[in-house]
């Protein structure tokens, strides 16, 4: 199925399909909908960010200092969640999704689900390539990368509209990360590089100062086998 789908429809009205069909997914699966869900579509990138998203248990466990326990239960929901909203999203959209990558901001309550279409799919919404503090936002994560794991490969930033920010990394993994991949130990990996890499991104002011906004949210994933990592920076828009 081919983008001339959405170039013929309101653009509006297809987030708005997918920003439905996202909260009602998520609402019979984890037992509770998110408050709002709000979706962007830009040239091959779907961005799905939620708000007010925890249900009373996960309200407990979280009391109880179990986040963990919150995220692997959520990872493994979302390992059968994701091809049936592939297949949905193809459906809404005519994009068809190669990459899917998901991260949980449980201490603001909100979520971001983040997709990457093939090329001959792609919708005809271009991307801002260019925007303020792009080059300072670039090499900060560089170092931030670095400092983490090692320097990316390759780094590419886009502005996809006035809240969401959209970095996507390729080649970060070192070899002991690799191992442990193959022994088996992705969702420790991913438990422990989640940690690690937002606490290096959310205590760090010069984001702001570049951006010359606030940074109200940061999401983080990790596409193991393909060694591609995207982060996106969700921005005050009333700034």
């Amino acid at each position: 199925m081919r983008m001339e789908g959405l170039k013929q429809m309101d653009q509006s009205d297809v987030t708005a399909r997918v920003s439905s069909y996202i909260s009602k997914t998520l609402r019979d699966n984890f037992g509770k909908g998110p408050e709002s869900v709000h979706t962007s579509i830009n040239d091959m990138y779907i961005t799905i960010y939620i708000r007010n998203f925890v249900s009373p248990t996960e309200k407990v466990l979280l009391t109880q200092r179990n986040q963990s326990v919150v995220e692997e239960t959520r990872d493994l929901v979302m390992s059968t969640l994701i091809p049936e909203i592939k297949a949905n999203l193809l459906q809404l959209t005519g994009m068809s999704v190669d990459k899917f990558f998901y991260d949980w901001s449980l201490h603001n309550k909100s979520a971001m689900f983040t997709c990457i279409s093939s090329e001959d799919t792609k919708s005809d919404i271009p991307l801002r390539n260019d925007y303020k503090g792009k080059e300072g936002v670039e090499k900060e994560v560089i170092h931030l990368s670095k400092v983490a794991q090692r320097v990316p490969d390759e780094l590419k930033s886009f502005l996809l509209n006035n809240r969401t920010l959209l970095i996507i990394r390729n080649g970060i993994l070192v070899n002991i990360e690799k191992q442990l991949i193959r022994d088996g130990y992705q969702e420790t990996l991913k438990l422990a590089k989640r940690k690690l890499e937002k606490k290096l991104l959310h205590n760090n002011s010069y984001f702001d100062q570049h951006l010359e906004t606030r940074v109200v949210d940061i999401f983080v994933d990790w596409d193991f086998d393909d060694d591609k990592s995207v982060i996106l920076f969700i921005l005050n828009p009333t700034k």
